[in-house]
C-alpha cells in the first residue's frame, strides 16, 4: 500500500495505473475510520483492480460553529484498516495541497442543497461539492463509492458527476449499524455512555414509523410528530428535521404513497447525528 501526499504524485500514480489498464476505485473519506468506511472500500475492491482511500478533514464543509477542530482522528488505525480491506494507495493531502494560496473558485449546485441538512449547514454541501471536484480530478478514478447513510451528500455527487460529465460511476454503499442498531459513524465517539442510549431513539424511532406505515398510516406529518414526541422522550435529545421526500429531487411528499427516503437529524448533547431509510409501501 503507497502513501501518496503530493497532488502530483497522486495524479501520476493514476495515470500509471491507467497506462497498464487498471481501474481504480476511490473512497474519499475525513478519517477515522470505523467498519462503514471498511464496507466502501471493500466495495470498491470488488469492482476495480485498484482502490484509493483519500483521508483528508474538509475544512470548507465545515460552519464557523462546527468541529473543524475537535474532528477526531487515528491514522495509524485508519492505515491499518485500509491496508486489511485492500487499498492499494492512500491520498494524504494537506490543506495547503488541496487549497493553495489565492485559491478561489467553488462548486455549488442549485437545488439538492436546499433541504435536510442542507437547511442546517449553509456551507457545507458547497465545500462538500468543491473538494469532491478536485478529488475526482486528482485521483482520476474510475468508480467511486459513497456511504448511503449520508443520503443527500450521495445524491449531491450523483448530481455533480452527471452536470460536470465526470466519466465515472458513483456506487452506493449499504448504511452500516452497531448492533443495537445505530449507525456507524465519526461522531460516535463524541458520546457518552448515557447519550450513547439516547442515539438510539434514532433507530427506534424509525422502526416505530415504519410499522405505523405498515399498518396504512400515509400522513408524513402524523408520522413525524410521533417519531419527535419518541425521541425527546430520551435525555439530551433535541430533533432538528424529520423528512419524508423523494429519494431523488429531496422534495418533502405530503403522502407516502410511493417509494421514498425517511431521514432525521438530532443533536444528542451537543453531537449531531443523522440516519435515514428508503421504503416503498406498496412493497
Amino acid at each position: 500500500m503507497e502513501i501518496l501526499k503530493a497532488k502530483s504524485a497522486m495524479q501520476q500514480w493514476s495515470k500509471e495505473k491507467k497506462r497498464l489498464l487498471r481501474s481504480i476505485g476511490f473512497v474519499p473519506t475525513m478519517g477515522f475510520l470505523h467498519q462503514g468506511h471498511v464496507s466502501l472500500m471493500e466495495k470498491a475492491k470488488s469492482l476495480c483492480d485498484e482502490v484509493v482511500l483519500s483521508i483528508f478533514v474538509n475544512p470548507t464543509q465545515f460552519g464557523p460553529t462546527e468541529d473543524l477542530d475537535a474532528y477526531p482522528c487515528d491514522l495509524e488505525n485508519d492505515l491499518n484498516l485500509a491496508r486489511k480491506a485492500g487499498v492499494t494507495a492512500v491520498f494524504l493531502p494537506t490543506k495547503d495541497h488541496v487549497y493553495p494560496q489565492n485559491f478561489q473558485t467553488k462548486i455549488e449546485l442549485e437545488h439538492l442543497p436546499k433541504f435536510l441538512c442542507g437547511k442546517f449547514r449553509p456551507v457545507h454541501f458547497g465545500g462538500v461539492a468543491t473538494v469532491v471536484t478536485k478529488l475526482f480530478n486528482i485521483v482520476m478514478p474510475d468508480v467511486a463509492v459513497f456511504g448511503q447513510k449520508d443520503y443527500q451528500q450521495l445524491q449531491i455527487i450523483r448530481q455533480l458527476t452527471l452536470d460536470l460529465d465526470f466519466d465515472i460511476k458513483i456506487v452506493a454503499g449499504d448504511i452500516v449499524r452497531e448492533k443495537d442498531g445505530l449507525a456507524m459513524s465519526s461522531r460516535n465517539s463524541y458520546l457518552s455512555q448515557a447519550q450513547r442510549t439516547s442515539a438510539m431513539s434514532l433507530f427506534k424511532s424509525m422502526n416505530m414509523a415504519k410499522a405505523l406505515i405498515q399498518s396504512g398510516e400515509t400522513d408524513p406529518q402524523a408520522i413525524g410528530k410521533k417519531m419527535e414526541t419518541f425521541i425527546h422522550g430520551f435525555d439530551e435529545t433535541a430533533v432538528e428535521y424529520i423528512c419524508f421526500c423523494d429519494p431523488v429531487t429531496l422534495e418533502d411528499m405530503e403522502n407516502l404513497d410511493r417509494k421514498f427516503l425517511m431521514a432525521l437529524a438530532v443533536r444528542v448533547g451537543t453531537t449531531r447525528l443523522i440516519d435515514n431509510c428508503l421504503m416503498d409501501p406498496l412493497q
